[in-house]
């Protein structure tokens, strides 16, 4: 009996500076026969996220010449242990890739939560969304009440740090995106109370104007201008989580100059402390007791740009490093309704 045929895209070389489609390659493989205690996926969503940038560098996660990895959620279509069942949604990480084997040890099986779009478990419940809720609840512990300022807002992390600060509470929330266009959104549709776009002028200056009594949180995307705008906008005794480094990604042998003013972070008693979202897995159920009810009831939405189709994976992630996105980018694989 034949064996189906799974596309999948390698990594064929290692990018400098900004990486191009040249540095990808799709081909056609053919999937073996399962063993025991295999299941075969058909991926449905795929998501595509900054960290990726540094995982193409030599001291990254992937290797050249084979498939890559990535958050991604299918449907189980073979199955040769009864843990993933025909039929069951799962996430996992083997991604880049129309068809997927995977283990138990390597697929969760997603929570029926119904009313809730399946995207949502690559936004608002996903790692996005759970980066969002450790960086505000666990790292810079905001307050009700407070002043947040997030960068890259109109990304993935960004407009779900904006709708989950909003339910926590938060007095004032601003935001920095790339366009006029994001930034009406954040002011119109996600609920930030002011928004500016950082190419205008500097951003230091545009802070001040958008949180005048100053900050009591940064949630930080970007470092780089944006950190050293915020620690001087940041009260004393203020909090940065630090979340990524979009600034560098591209420039990861030169970092960019800025913050030149660290010193003021003992100055002014600031606590800066950075994070990965693996090591607070555990925080999901939290994240999933607090949004599902407001997701189900309409009050939340997860955020996403959908591009359509595994021949646009690599467009869709050179795209989302440039900012093409407002909200989570996923690429649509498959029907989520087979």
């Amino acid at each position: 009996m034949s064996r189906p045929t799974a596309r999948v895209v390698h990594l064929v070389s290692r990018p400098t500076g900004e990486p191009t489609a040249d540095n990808f390659a799709f081909l056609d493989e053919t999937v073996p026969p399962l063993a025991t205690g295999e299941a075969l996926v058909e991926n449905i969503h795929q998501s595509v996220d900054p960290y990726m940038r540094e995982e193409m560098e030599e001291t990254g996660g992937w290797r050249l010449h084979a498939p890559l990895e990535g958050r991604t959620l299918g449907r189980v279509v073979e199955s040769r242990t009864p843990a993933l069942p025909v039929g069951t949604l799962v996430h996992h990480r083997r991604a880049w890739r129309t068809l997927s084997v995977v283990t138990p040890d390597e697929a969760t099986v997603l929570p029926d939560f119904a009313g809730v779009p399946l995207g949502a478990h690559l936004g608002i419940l996903g790692g996005t969304g759970l980066s969002a809720w450790v960086g505000l609840t666990r790292i810079a512990r905001l307050r009700p009440e407070e002043t947040l300022f997030v960068s890259a807002a109109a990304g993935g992390v960004g407009t779900a740090a904006g709708r989950i600060a909003r339910l926590l509470g938060a007095g004032r929330i601003v935001g920095s995106a790339g366009s006029a266009a994001k930034v009406h959104h954040l002011t119109e549709h996600l609920g930030f109370d002011a928004a500016f776009d950082y190419h205008e002028a500097p951003i230091a200056d545009r802070l001040r104007e958008a949180a005048p009594d100053g900050l009591h949180v940064y949630l930080d995307n970007v470092g780089g201008d944006h950190l050293e705008a915020a620690i001087d906008a940041l009260r004393d005794g203020g909090r940065i989580a630090w979340c990524g480094a979009v600034a560098q990604y591209n420039s990861l042998q030169a970092p960019p100059p800025a913050p030149r003013n660290l010193f003021d972070v003992v100055g002014k008693s600031l606590r800066l402390e950075g994070f990965l979202v693996r090591n607070h897995l555990d925080a999901r159920p939290e994240l999933y007791d607090f949004l599902v009810p407001h997701l189900r009831s309409g009050a939340v939405r997860s955020d996403e740009t959908i591009v359509r189709g595994f021949e646009h994976v690599v467009d869709a992630f050179l795209g989302m490093l440039k900012g093409a996105n407002t909200g989570k980018m996923i690429v649509q694989l498959a029907d989520e309704r087979r």
